[in-house]
């Protein structure tokens, strides 16, 4: 367990569709705390399986459990290394966006009335902003991780790329996975209902509000560019190490991480 103080507190305009959750930081760690439902169980089990991916260890944020007492009260959640660099700042893309064109990307994406041509817009405006190239691939493995696990928290303020003091732009390792999995048990998907029902619920909010048409426009345009090569038995080992949490919300991830397996085979490869 970690005690953290008012001082430790840190917002930025990095915000959830469902409020705020708690964030601190605190000697190069960053702490998050559960607001809706088991949000850091879905952050740890997310990351550690994306560990075996092909993305690399550089392309995304691994987190760990931690229970966190801040005030009189403890919380599950987690907590993960700050990946950014002195002189690095993390800048959203509704921010960027906004200060380039004084207009919001959600509202001008919006606009646009076919999807692929969303999706064409956001990549070339960011592109000509920040400079960085092949900005369709890193949406593709985005929008593949967001509809394999359900991510509904996909918006332009939860989309990032990291820019220096000298004006320099890098992609930004994939963060806040923690709206996927049917987290939020307390307003949207209660662990009394049916997890299969559920699983239906979600939606997207990046291009569009169907996950798989996001995935498919994506696949498309830049062609597919992450694989899993985890298996039932790493999602089983992982959970069982799990403490903190109900055995009815391990088994809950359990199920649905199983079915969309079952959903998306053609996402897996063999270990590379």
């Amino acid at each position: 367990m970690v005690e953290l103080f008012e001082q430790n507190i840190r917002t930025n305009d990095r915000q959830s569709s469902k409020g705020n959750q708690l964030k601190w930081e605190n000697e190069g760690i960053w702490y998050k705390a559960d607001y809706t439902g088991y949000e850091g169980l879905t952050e740890y089990v997310i990351s550690h399986l994306l560990k075996k991916s092909t993305l690399s260890a550089e392309e995304f944020v691994l987190y760990d459990l931690e229970e966190i007492k801040y005030k009189t009260t403890v919380y599950a959640g987690v907590k993960s290394s700050n990946f950014l660099k002195e002189g690095w700042q993390l800048i959203t893309l509704e921010r960027l966006f906004q200060n380039f064109f004084g207009q919001s990307l959600y509202k001008t994406i919006y606009a646009i009335t076919e999807t692929e041509d969303r999706l064409q817009f956001m990549t070339e405006q960011v592109e000509r902003i920040t400079g960085l190239k092949n900005f369709g691939v890193y949406l593709n493995k985005l929008f593949t991780i967001d509809a394999f696990f359900l991510n509904e928290d996909r918006h332009t303020h939860n989309i990032a790329v990291l820019m220096n003091e000298k004006g320099d732009f890098a992609y930004c390792p994939i963060f806040d996975n923690g709206a996927g999995l049917l987290a939020d048990t307390k307003m949207d998907y209660p662990l009394r209902e049916d997890v299969y029902e559920l699983m239906g619920l979600p939606q997207a909010k990046t291009i569009c509000s169907d996950f798989d048409e996001q995935l498919d426009v994506s696949e498309n345009l830049y062609k597919g560019n992450l694989k899993f090569y985890f298996t039932k038995q790493d999602v089983k080992e992982l959970l069982e190490n799990v403490k903190g949490y109900s055995e009815e919300e391990k088994q809950r991830v359990e199920i649905i991480i199983y079915e969309q397996m079952r959903k998306y085979k053609y996402l897996f490869t063999r270990e590379v």
